[in-house]
């Protein structure tokens, strides 16, 4: 092996990960080549890449998850090793086998670590033979349901049920009555089988209200190993991470000690080479009784908050430990300095349930000054669409201790506009307010818990009152000539009291809003000032609407054409109409025009950004329209069916 860098690395991803690998292979003077699909044509990693490959049409499936297209890629353009980000095909392990078999060097583990780590089962079985702690539960593959049964009442509730294979919560199940072990064991099995095609599953103990903190460790070919501290990833939403810092205020150093060499143990146990990260779930109460979760065999989305705490360019030491370069230091020189915490910014829209979201990025601020990083794959023009991961990008703040840096991220949290796209920021920026965030008492259903309270449903008065500022200077005369004194909507009336100017406009429900305060528009912004309160808006104004943003929050406010909405009620009166909850692409159909449907049945099911929405029938009755097939992209609202009721007469027949 080389200890030369090397002079060209492709890189097989997209969005913010493939633009924060190809600056650090600017700095290092290597040249990047980035790929791309049919949709990312003009993104941004495509623009800031030394060259740039076309390698598929818009699914995943034909172009960033295609081996040979890669692989050409690659060849084409002279690369000697292939940097995999995460997500895709980077925890692969035939990926990586197929790069070592075309001459290129894998920027990552051995595909044997790969596939050891992968198995949830190998793997808990191998580095608990290291020395390191494992949650107690079953051991072994391939446990019949009696077996599963009898480990979980051994290790004594609440237990919880888990896939061996992928991740992402799926299949997983928490019991804690024993009386519905055989149920829940069977839904966890069809689960795991319809995610992963393999239904072999773990039984652990369920610790209560834990915390999520997991290593950062760095291996290279030499037999060196050392670990760079830890992150606290507590905070999630449906098992997915959305806020990381570093380091946790749980731990004190002697634990922390433990820990990072429990996660050396486990990187020595599968040979690991590169960076990685060793999960550990610890409870609250009792930081000293930590136990092994799992090893992601990638570089981790959260890893910005332990460059900024070590000072140390993971992706760098990545390309020197792929280039065969030992480790330039050991674990006594690793320092952690002050404290950095990481939002995750994605695609969806916390007011409808957090579901993704999707379109055109009209106006784009992200963050940037003193202990701020922004790492993000958007531009102004962007097209944010349905088929890949929703995270955009990521905004970490960094401070000589946690409450300079938490206050530094809600303000940076409250600079980001993203008109065009609905996203989390203003969520997130609310949860970092959080009392119990505050203090550092955090646990990975913390949010789940809080969350109500944290998603704004009601349209501000003055988010209207700035709606209605914009639609009525673009009603204003713009030229120098002659202006027609009626052109212009002012509420007089010959002889009367002045009325109000109302404007018909929709965020949810449709309003009639007149504005009653005094306003400013200009240079992409407009102020409003209501009762006695100034507000002020970001602004991207459209033929039928306004999008308006302030402190991370986003709304998109259209006008509302009163005769067109009468027009569909009255074509679909007595029906109902089955909309997209998100734009997306349409993935089953289990039902045609004509047919007589149930309550509650399932009739279609949407997807987007890795999620799956079943569309079911608002109550029983007929399909009359049918508008969508397997295949069919939809936007957001698009009606996709009409159901017309039967009476309750008929009803009663039936």
């Amino acid at each position: 092996m080389t200890q030369t860098m090397f002079d060209t690395v492709l890189v097989a991803n997209r969005g913010e990960i493939a633009v924060r690998v190809i600056r650090t292979l600017r700095s290092l003077g290597v040249r990047s080549v980035a790929v791309f699909s049919d949709a990312d044509a003009d993104a941004r990693h495509v623009r800031e890449a030394d060259t740039a490959v076309r390698i598929g049409p818009a699914p995943a499936a034909e172009s960033y998850l295609s081996v040979e297209r890669l692989l050409e890629a690659a060849a084409r353009t002279g690369a000697q090793a292939v940097h995999p980000g995460y997500g895709f095909l980077a925890e692969n392990a035939g990926f990586a086998r197929a790069c070592a078999d075309a001459g290129l060097v894998f920027i990552g583990p051995p595909a044997d670590a790969i596939s050891l780590m992968g198995d949830k089962i190998r793997a808990k079985e191998t580095v608990k033979a290291a020395g390191v702690p494992v949650v107690p539960g079953s051991s072994g593959s391939g446990l019949t349901d009696a077996q599963l049964a009898d480990a979980a009442r051994e290790i004594g509730m609440p237990v919880l049920l888990k896939p061996s294979a992928g991740g992402g919560g799926k299949g997983m199940r928490l019991v804690r009555d024993a009386a519905v072990l055989g149920d829940e064991i069977a839904a966890a099995r069809r689960e795991a089988r319809a995610s992963f095609g393999d239904d072999t599953l773990l039984v652990e103990r369920w610790v209560d209200r834990p915390r999520h903190i997991e290593i950062q460790v760095l291996a290279d070919g030499h037999g060196n190993v050392v670990h760079l501290g830890e992150r606290e990833c507590s905070l999630q939403r449906r098992h997915q991470k959305i806020i990381e810092e570093a380091p946790s205020v749980l731990l004190d150093e002697a634990t922390r000690a433990a820990m990072g060499e429990a996660a050396v143990q486990a990187a020595r146990s599968c040979g690991y080479r590169g960076a990685g990260t060793v999960e550990f779930i610890v409870p609250g109460g009792d930081p000293s009784s930590y136990y092994f979760m799992e090893m992601n065999t990638r570089l981790q989305v959260e890893h910005p908050v332990t460059e900024l705490i070590t000072g140390l360019d993971l992706v760098e030491w990545q390309l020197r430990v792929a280039a065969g370069e030992p480790l330039a230091f050991a674990q006594e020189d690793v320092r952690l300095t002050g404290h950095a915490v990481e939002a995750r910014i994605c695609a969806e829209d916390p007011a409808r349930g957090f579901l993704p979201s999707g379109g055109t990025v009209l106006k784009l601020r992200e963050p940037q000054g003193d202990g701020i990083r922004t790492d993000s794959g958007l531009s102004e023009g962007t097209e944010v669409g349905s088929l890949y991961d929703p995270m955009l990008s990521k905004v970490i703040a960094y401070g000589p201790d946690r409450a300079t840096a938490l206050r530094k991220l809600r303000a940076a949290l409250a600079e980001t506009v993203t008109l065009g796209v609905q996203t989390n920021a203003g969520f997130l920026r609310r949860l970092l307010a959080h009392p119990a965030v505050v203090a550092g008492e955090l646990d990975t259903g913390l949010v789940e818990r809080v969350v109500d309270d944290l998603v704004g449903t009601d349209v501000p008065d003055e988010v209207y009152e700035a709606a209605a500022a914009v639609r009525l200077e673009a009603l204003r005369p713009t030229g120098g000539g002659w202006t027609d004194p009626f052109s212009v909507p002012s509420g007089w009336r010959l002889g009367g009291t002045p009325k109000p100017v109302g404007f018909p406009l929709r965020v949810q429900d449709p309003v009639e809003y007149a504005p009653r305060g005094s306003a400013t528009v200009t240079g992409g912004r407009v102020s409003v000032t209501l009762d006695g309160v100034r507000h002020t808006f970001d602004l991207a104004a459209l033929p039928d609407g306004t999008w308006l943003g302030r402190d991370g929050d986003a709304w998109h406010v259209r006008d509302h054409d009163p005769v067109a909405a009468s027009l569909t009620g009255a074509a679909h009166s007595g029906a109902d109409s089955l909309t997209a909850p998100m734009p997306g692409t349409v993935t089953v159909v289990k039902v045609a025009v004509g047919d007589e449907v149930a309550a509650g049945q399932s009739l279609l099911v949407v997807e987007a950004m890795k999620m799956e929405h079943v569309i079911s029938a608002p109550h029983a009755g007929t399909v009359a329209e049918l508008d969508v097939t397997p295949g069919t992209t939809v936007a957001m609202d698009q009606v996709l069916a009409v159901i017309t009721p039967v009476s309750d007469a008929a009803q009663e027949e039936r």
